[in-house]
């Protein structure tokens, strides 16, 4: 913790209305470590219950972790908005930035034609009382589900992937309760998860998704709801297989106690088959988004499940944001149906796979094996995090530290490929095997 930032305050309240204070400000930086209980009772002149009890309302919204031996400290990313000095440095100067795990805008579809189309036949404003799913969309989204195995007869909106599951995860568990989630797995979720005060179980996986003896053992230890990635899993690249899909539903069928979400954000871009799960629980969702093909501002996602979980989040929404915009859906709709846009997008996935294939091959070379299966990034376990993303940032690359994305897993990194191009890929190869295994340094002559 910053010497210059000293926590105040008589009461629990007070106590942790100074920590997040500390943290909007960016005196408190994401990882810093927080006096001991005992510690910062005897500082301030109270109970360490009363220091006790700011710590566990600050880790039950998100804001804290317990790191074991380490102590308690501050998320790597609370979910408070800070200052924007506080925020990520960028690279270094010149630097190539691959941490930021984004599609690559040269290759995502122009908007602008379509916006333009929208404008000229655009009909009268929607009121409250009309707006909702439009029977067009609806129509279109079911098919395209359909062709992928995925039954779709309830369906709704919200406003992205992650969205979606914080309702779905909002509407059938409450604080305190074990959602289980791949480990590795997507750092948003589980940002989200401690930020819903909900307890993360982490399932192990491998490139084909995650594995049997892990969601079992999750479920043992009460899990009420499982979210598995489909394609293009965030961070490894894992895609749940046939095989791996079918020793799933064996072991979930029958379950009424389990939700079951399946967040297919790559949707197009995945260029391996797609291997659901629905319906092999009482409680199932599927969400699949439109931002990693399309474009990461257009923040919708088609959501289908069992008619109770539909309408519980269907409900909510109503009560909340109320809908996703029509203007929005028109827009999807039309790059859906546009056959100049599906053969980008095809394209895209096409690029993705040749520079990941080719970074893959490439660390091979030397020795290194990493996974990336599908999508657009790779995952590399290396020795030590910290080491090799300090050598890798000296020699001009920037790459995502594993420990964003792991509970239990050994360290890795997570390279986005999408901002490389093919003549990028043996030097990156080379500095990624020169900082994994530094050449020792020359002693005196003997």
């Amino acid at each position: 913790m910053s010497a210059r930032y000293q926590l105040t305050g008589t009461t629990a309240v007070q106590i942790s209305a100074s920590i997040e204070s500390g943290i909007r400000t960016g005196a408190l930086s994401p990882g810093a470590a927080l006096p001991p209980v005992r510690a910062l009772a005897a500082e301030l002149g109270v109970s360490p219950a009363t220091v006790a009890r700011a710590y566990q309302e600050l880790r039950q919204r998100g804001l804290l972790a317990t790191a074991g031996r380490h102590g308690t400290r501050v998320r790597p990313r609370p979910p408070v908005a800070a200052r924007r000095s506080a925020l990520r440095p960028p690279p270094l100067p010149g630097a190539r930035d691959l941490s930021g795990g984004e599609p690559d805008p040269r290759l995502l579809p122009p908007l602008g034609p379509h916006l333009a189309a929208l404008a000229a036949h655009t009909g009268p404003s929607i009121g409250y009382s009309d707006a909702g799913v439009l029977p067009e969309l609806a129509e279109v989204a079911r098919a395209r589900l359909g062709a992928d195995g995925v039954p779709a007869g309830e369906l709704t909106l919200t406003g992205g992937a992650l969205d979606g599951i914080e309702r779905l995860l909002g509407a059938h568990l409450r604080p305190g309760d074990a959602v289980a989630v791949e480990d590795p797995g997507w750092a948003n979720l589980l940002d989200l998860v401690a930020a819903l005060g909900l307890r993360p179980i982490g399932v192990p996986l491998d490139d084909e998704g995650p594995l049997v003896a892990g969601v079992a053992a999750a479920l043992d230890a009460g899990a009420r709801a499982l979210v598995v990635t489909s394609r293009a899993q965030n961070p490894t690249g894992a895609a749940v297989s046939a095989a791996r899909a079918e020793a799933l539903r064996a072991l979930l069928a029958g379950r009424r106690d389990l939700l079951v979400i399946e967040d297919d954000h790559a949707a197009e871009l995945a260029r391996v088959p797609l291997h659901p799960l629905a319906g092999a629980t009482g409680s199932w969702a599927f969400v699949r988004s439109v931002s990693k093909p399309f474009g990461p501002d257009l923040r919708m996602a088609v959501l289908v499940g069992d008619e109770t979980t539909v309408a519980r989040v269907t409900g909510r929404t109503r009560v909340g944001a109320g809908w996703v915009s029509t203007v929005l859906q028109r827009l999807v709709l039309a790059l859906w149906q546009d056959p100049t846009v599906t053969e980008l997008v095809q394209r895209a996935a096409q690029s993705y796979e040749q520079r990941r294939d080719g970074l893959l091959a490439a660390l091979a070379e030397h020795g290194l094996t990493a996974h990336g299966r599908s999508g657009i990034n790779i995952w590399l376990p290396v020795a030590d995090e910290t080491s090799t993303v300090t050598a890798l940032r000296d020699a001009g690359w920037a790459v995502a530290p594993g420990a964003l994305y792991r509970i239990a897993a050994p360290p890795a990194l997570r390279i986005t490929v999408s901002p490389l191009n093919t003549e990028d890929l043996a030097p990156l190869a080379a500095a990624l095997a020169q900082a994994e295994n530094p050449t020792p340094p020359r002693g005196f002559p003997t």
